[in-house]
């Protein structure tokens, strides 16, 4: 029976898919010796059988329909248990897997799925986990994994910060000198052996041990100065371990992802990658070893250290971000080594223009031959919605012109196979066809709108009077005490809430009943808050799903998905709007429900917009235009909102930038322009209003200390920034020595963790912020919006802000 099935697998046609199954069913039949030898032997047959050469970086890994996400917070909030969660993780995992190999996928990655974040599964392989969360030494389980990414009832999070320039955040190493790094998580090797126990033979993925340590700060309590390469020699010992166990698993190739080879980095960095890798050598010996890098070109200094890496056998390059990275491939690449090239846009959904790819990839052909060149994704597809299959409102013309990350893995393999002389004609002609319907599609272009945005070139759009002047202006109409409250703009979303909401979109209730509804809810807002005795109230936001995609739905030249979600952190997903054409504002989108929420109050009520920088950075951005001018066209409609805020007696109206600072080039060299007009679009949206009218901003969850002047040039009357969870960072900016004369609030807790912290941790924080900013401009605030967070955790938390607001003005007052 064995050697019939040997001879039968050695003659047979069988597709990958096929293969699959075939495998399932003919093992099954056979003894349990010969199990082993029967499924190797289509692990060999399968990968021959995929002769084009295609690789994906990663995959996303919350599921078409956000199934792990609901599965993480059921396994939070207790409902369900540790292995029904592993049961949806290891059915996710199978799935994608399968979805690859049926594809035709050669280089298949694993260990890319994570219950939180992969920089904290390395922490957790590495075993470094900060003593405050009392882990025992042994494997690493979910109460220390989660406590370390979330928090618990006695202990705060890590540190959670942009991963690079996209909307995904991870969780930051605390590392030191005194850490003590132990092989504590085998998930790598278990992911490996679980696809190839379904027949897939993997390419396993780890951080690479350079860009975890340039990824980490130094803990609590460990000088700033510490070099945290310094620990390169204590980790190597545990990637050797993995390395170990991966190839005695049957791991073939091995991937490192080293993004950090993308920034600029000193000669001591650069340094640190040949010294990793060449004390790898001998572990990676018999394997092969693709280092992959992605989001940005490499210099020319990091390109010269990589190729010339010991023990690697191929390296992966961003081409789509990196059109000087293929200059430097075109000016010499190692004979000997494979290129993966990055020419499918794992960042923004739009349908790869196939013929430009092809010719891209003939050229570095030529470069490097025909047998080690690979097609792949610019980066990981986790920074794309999942696929296009679930979007049947989406209409056929706009549905052409995309690929979501499905589509993209049939586009990698599409290219491969043009590329070995197997070109699919239809494919190729159905692209060619998508690409020229929207380069003439009347609903892409506005001419007003474009004459519009041109003609903002010529001025730099600031308010008449300077900050202090208005400052001054706006306390005779407030009249607010020292030390002001407030919150960042949304209030817990309940269930019923969102079911509100999802029975007006469905037509299951009359507009009527939608808006008593949502007026109620308001009005329960109010109250609390005046009960809390909160200075500066918010409505609570619960008219919206999300801040990005609720204008965006308002707005011309954006589209919509029904499932395009898109991992942020955690079980966090966004779904982010699609900006296709020219943008515009048909009418107002929030004068509405912030005049209905001032009505319930005498107190001050903000209005709630998002800036224009945030919706464009939060948003699958057109191709086909410089980002600028999109972004320039975003700020003239959030301009006409403001005004008529204004117009309606709205007095303080926020303009969120939460993601200004995460849009910033990953190249020194490129800031200046871009923070010139991001800052410039952040000015235009409120330029033409009153001294008496307060404009406040919001920045979350980044590293603001190097973009500090251009936060101040802003010139947003009040700016309220996330504080707590990055160990108060941002307060060493002002110890420095930066004057800020605006209103401030640093974040006095994190609103990303369900502990709720106490009065005198609050009055802690409040006091460390008068050591280095005057109290007539300090707010206290929490970090973000309450949209995540449950009622119980909020009431509490803001209970104990407002207490301590009070007992810090006391003090003061005493001071006098």
């Amino acid at each position: 029976m064995h050697q019939i099935s040997l001879a039968l697998l050695a003659v047979l046609p069988f597709t990958p898919s096929s293969l699959v199954s075939l495998r399932c069913s003919i093992s099954s039949l056979l003894p349990n010796r010969h199990r082993h030898r029967v499924v190797s032997s289509f692990i060999r047959l399968s990968r021959s059988s995929r002769t084009m050469a295609s690789h994906i970086v990663g995959y996303p890994r919350m599921g078409p329909k956000r199934e792990l996400k609901f599965a993480l917070e059921s396994f939070w909030d207790g409902k369900s248990s540790a292995e029904e969660l592993q049961k949806v993780a290891t059915d996710l995992r199978a799935s994608i897997w399968k979805q690859m190999a049926d594809a035709g996928i050669k280089y298949i990655p694993s260990n890319t799925f994570s219950y939180y974040d992969q920089v904290l599964d390395t922490t957790a392989m590495l075993g470094a986990v900060p003593s405050r969360y009392g882990w025992s030494g042994s494997e690493i389980g979910f109460d220390v994994y989660f406590s370390m990414a979330r928090g618990n009832a006695s202990v705060p999070a890590m540190e959670m910060t942009k991963w690079f320039d996209t909307n995904y955040h991870y969780i930051v190493p605390e590392l030191g000198p005194d850490v003590k790094f132990t092989y504590a998580s085998h998930k790598a090797v278990e992911e490996y052996k679980e696809a190839k126990a379904l027949g897939v033979d993997t390419v396993p993925v780890l951080v690479g041990p350079v860009s975890y340590l340039l990824l980490s700060k130094p803990a609590k309590g460990v000088e700033k100065s510490f070099s945290l390469l310094s620990l390169l020699e204590k980790i190597l010992p545990i990637y050797k371990e993995v390395v170990s166990e991966l190839k005695a698993a049957g791991a073939s190739w091995i991937q490192f992802d080293e993004p950090k080879l993308i920034m600029d980095l000193d000669t001591e960095q650069l340094q640190a990658f040949t010294v990793a890798y060449s004390e790898l050598e001998s572990s990676l010996s018999g394997l092969h070893v693709l280092i992959e890098t992605y989001f940005a070109d490499v210099t020319e200094e990091a390109y010269k250290t990589l190729t010339s890496l010991k023990g690697v056998s191929g390296f992966g390059f961003d081409l789509v971000r990196g059109g000087k990275t293929l200059d430097l491939i075109k000016g010499g690449f190692p004979s000997d080594k494979y290129l993966f090239a990055g020419v499918v846009d794992g960042r923004n959904i739009w349908a790869n223009d196939l013929a430009a790819s092809i010719n891209t990839l003939h050229t570095l052909e030529g470069v490097v031959g025909k047998d080690k060149l690979v097609v792949s994704t610019s980066c990981s597809l986790l920074h794309t919605a999942v696929d296009l299959v679930n979007e049947p409102k989406l209409d056929k013309e706009l549905k052409s012109w995309l690929a979501f990350a499905a589509q993209k893995v049939i586009e990698v393999n599409a290219l491969a196979k043009a590329l070995s002389g197997h070109e699919d004609e239809a494919f190729f002609s159905a692209n060619a066809a998508a690409l020229a319907s929207r380069k003439s599609s009347p609903r892409v272009t506005n001419e007003a709108v474009q004459k519009a945005a041109a003609a903002l070139k010529g001025s730099d759009h600031r308010r008449a009077t300077n900050v202090s002047a208005r400052l001054e202006a706006q306390q005779k109409k407030l009249n607010l005490p020292i030390l002001p409250t407030t919150t960042i703009g949304s209030f817990p979303q309940t269930m019923d809430l969102r079911r509100v909401r999802r029975e007006y979109k469905a037509k299951k209730v009359s507009e009527d009943d939608y808006v008593s509804a949502i007026k109620e809810e308001i009005r329960k807002v109010v109250q609390l808050q005046e009960e809390l005795d909160i200075d500066v109230l918010v409505h609570g936001e619960p008219e919206r799903n999300d801040m990005v995609e609720y204008f965006g739905e308002q707005l011309s030249g954006f589209a919509f998905t029904a499932n395009g979600w898109v991992q942020s952190y955690g079980s966090r997903c966004v779904k982010p709007p699609i900006i296709y054409g020219d943008v515009s504002r048909p009418k107002p989108m929030t004068v509405f429900w912030s005049t209905a929420a001032q009505s319930m109050t005498k107190r001050p009520m903000k209005g709630m917009l998002t800036g224009p920088v945030t919706i464009l950075n939060w948003s699958f951005v057109r191709n086909d235009q410089p980002r600028f001018e999109t972004c320039y066209q975003i700020a003239l409609a959030i301009k006409d909102e403001v005004e008529d805020l204004e117009k309606a007696g709205i007095t303080v109206i926020q303009i969120d930038e939460a993601a200004l600072r995460e849009g910033l080039p990953l190249r020194k060299s490129e800031h200046a322009f871009y923070l010139d007009w991001a800052v410039h679009s952040f000015r235009i949206t409120n330029c033409g209003v009153e001294d008496t009218t307060q404009i406040h901003t919001h920045m979350c969850y980044s590293n603001f200390n190097d973009i500090i002047h251009s936060i101040i040039d802003m010139d947003a009357d009040v700016i309220t920034i996330e504080n707590s969870r990055s160990d108060e960072k941002l307060l060493s900016v002002f110890r420095e020595g930066v004057k800020y004369g605006a209103g401030i609030g640093p974040g006095v807790y994190d609103i990303h963790s369900p502990r709720i912290p106490s009065t005198e941790e609050i009055v802690d924080r409040v006091t460390k912020m008068l050591a280095v900013l005057e109290s007539h401009i300090l707010w206290v605030n929490p970090d973000c919006g309450l949209k995540t967070r449950k009622y119980s955790e909020v009431k509490p938390a803001l209970s104990n802000m407002v207490a301590a607001a009070k007992a810090v003005r006391t003090q003061l007052a005493s001071a006098k």
